[in-house]
């Protein structure tokens, strides 16, 4: 039976998305099983593409993305381009209203272009179109974030890629941030009036990323500012609308400081969001081939298969490690042990960040040797400490990456210093982040991980599926990328690597259960942290900062078991179809050449043109 790619699954009514047509699976599949039933849609019997029609398509989009990125001069200017760097969009009533006129409008155009009629490529183009457009209204009249969460009022994040990109003189660079410094109090006076019954846990990550932005707009800029060649007149505006910038950002830190008071001990709005938001912000967000319960449901089943693999693998090693002592009857209490004791092996505090900078290029040497695809050493790396204004939603690691515009700038690999913890914090969180973690921390956050995916992303054929990056693609490549090479031979194929990788892929699965879980199930607080200490052996820090994540977060947690999943029962899939014909390096490097599509896309794409 021949499917197709935009069979709608059964997700809360009038919503259309991307979807692959296993929407109910008879059960869930393993990760791992080579699920031999064809689920990947054919495009064998779709109707003849019209070539006219493709080529008026194209003209539409490529315009769309422009007006897009025009609208939004940070995410234009994220995403590589400066042209219009020097605007700040305002969040006020009259722009949602216009955002509101702009969507429709585009959504009718949209309609027009029969998809089934297009290119194979470019149905995914319409199809990402219209779920970025629906997305949008949707995020604007029914999920309204813009109203109970504070911490997306930020100035930071726009001046900081400014400051930290060469894309022109350094003068040319500060008078764009001159420019945008002159637009913030009228930003954060529109903050304020969008502002309204705020969650407790998102106002107070408001106060701490914008202390951040106070420190970006400090002393360090001042000194900049002197050291540069700007006209004595210019720096003296300068630094006057860098003070009024302050200002302006001090009151907005006491504004929340002020809400959180009045709250007392009341939680304020519920961080939870209830199941109905959840499967829509789901649908649109992940846009995967199952629902978020289904995904739910997976995940538990996946718990409970590494608890099997890690068992056995205790068993093997106990009498290395506790030699004439008995172990445990509960498994959990025994795989516990183990991973308690191996845990002790991780490196100095001070040498935390300079153990990370040391493997990248080993890792990076390794891809190479063992041909796991294809590499560019031309784009630089950077590991660098996480800036201030970017910290406290509870990530340790994450990568900032230039856009397509500017694909040759700097990836950052934004690492969170220790400095603020205790003792205990620091030793728990090295704990966690041990001699055999850590190697996997660096596979997913850099090579071949999101660094390398990246990389390939901004170097792929089309703007729109370079632009419209979906997350589980993105996360999933990066934890996909943890067992493939560990397949491949990282870590000596060691039972105490397996066992560690056991730990860490718990944490994706444990991610995807809590987050449904909390935000849909109920489930509270200690309920979660027993799940993440006693079921996924993290250490208290950990599960401290991802219930901090979760309350901060929708959906997004997700992401990294659902693309993970799709992508590796794809490949096994696709092994199991081509046979002796399967080609490692090049399943990988056709799968990056798409982009940042949704993973059933990019197998649509796959499977069309084999």
């Amino acid at each position: 039976m021949r499917l197709s790619l935009f069979k709608i699954c059964a997700l809360p009514a009038a919503l259309v998305l991307l979807s692959l047509s296993a929407c109910s699976p008879d059960a869930p599949p393993q990760t791992g099983s080579t699920a031999p039933s064809e689920v990947v849609p054919s495009l064998v019997e779709q109707p003849a593409t019209n070539v006219a029609l493709d080529a008026e398509f194209t003209n539409y989009s490529e315009s769309l993305m422009q007006r897009m990125l025009q609208r939004n001069p940070e995410w234009s200017l994220f995403s590589g381009r400066y042209d219009d760097a020097h605007r700040v969009t305002l969040p006020d009533e009259t722009r949602r209203a216009d955002d509101l006129l702009f969507i429709d409008a585009e959504l009718a155009q949209l309609a027009q272009f029969d998809p089934l009629s297009l290119s194979p490529a470019l149905r995914i183009d319409h199809n990402l179109l219209s779920n970025r457009l629906q997305s949008m209204r949707w995020y604007l009249t029914e999920f309204r974030e813009w109203q109970w969460n504070p911490s997306s009022y930020n100035a930071a994040g726009p001046i900081g890629l400014i400051l930290n990109t060469p894309y022109a003189s350094e003068e040319d660079r500060l008078r764009t941030v001159m420019a945008r410094m002159e637009q913030l109090p009228a930003y954060y006076q529109a903050a304020r009036a969008s502002i309204s019954n705020p969650t407790r846990e998102h106002t107070e990550l408001a106060m701490t990323q914008n202390r951040g932005t106070l420190n970006l707009l400090g002393s360090s800029l001042q000194e900049r500012v002197a050291a540069s060649s700007l006209e004595s007149a210019e720096k003296a505006r300068f630094e006057q609308l860098r003070q009024e910038a302050v200002d302006t950002i001090e009151g907005f830190v006491t504004e929340m400081q002020n809400i959180v008071s009045d709250l007392g001990d009341s939680a304020g709005k519920d961080f939870r969001i209830g199941e109905d938001v959840y499967e829509y912000k789901f649908a649109f967000d992940i846009q995967s081939g199952f629902s978020a319960r289904q995904m739910y449901d997976r995940a538990m089943a996946e718990k409970a298969r590494l608890h099997d693999s890690m068992d056995a693998i205790t068993i093997e090693l106990w009498p290395k490690y506790f030699a004439g002592q008995a172990m445990p009857e509960d498994r959990l209490q025994r795989i516990g042990r183990l991973i308690d004791h191996l845990s002790d092996q991780h490196v100095a505090r001070e040498d935390f960040i300079s153990e990370i900078e040391r493997q990248i290029p080993l890792l990076a040497d390794f891809v190479s040797e063992n041909q796991l695809l294809e590499q560019d050493p031309t784009r630089p790396l950077v590991v660098r400490e996480t800036p201030e204004y970017m910290r406290g939603s509870g990530a340790g690691a994450s990568v900032s990456a230039p856009g397509p515009f500017n694909p040759t700038a700097d990836t950052y690999y934004n690492v969170t210093p220790l400095d603020d913890y205790t003792d205990e914090q620091a030793a728990s969180y090295l704990r966690e982040y041990n001699h055999w973690v850590l190697q996997i921390l660096n596979i997913h956050e850099a090579i071949p991980g999101h660094y390398t995916q990246l990389v390939h992303g901004n170097k792929s054929a089309g703007l729109i599926k370079s632009l419209l990056r979906n997350g589980a693609m993105i996360e999933g490549w990066a934890v996909y990328s943890e067992r493939m090479m560990l397949e491949a031979g990282w870590g000596d194929q060691q039972p105490e690597m397996w066992l560690m990788y056991g730990k860490w892929n718990l944490r994706v699965v444990t991610n995807a259960i809590m987050d449904y879980a909390v935000h849909v199930l109920g489930m509270t607080q200690q309920q979660a942290m027993d799940m993440m200490l006693l079921e996924a052996f993290q250490e208290q820090t950990e599960a401290d900062n991802k219930w901090r994540r979760i309350t901060l977060s929708q959906v997004q947690l997700t992401s990294y078991f659902t693309g993970y999943a799709e992508i590796y029962d794809f490949r096994e899939r696709t092994k199991q179809q081509l046979g002796n014909e399967f080609d490692l390096q090049s399943f990988h490097n056709q799968f990056l050449s798409y982009g940042n599509a949704p993973v059933p896309a990019i197998i649509e794409l796959m499977q069309a043109q084999r």
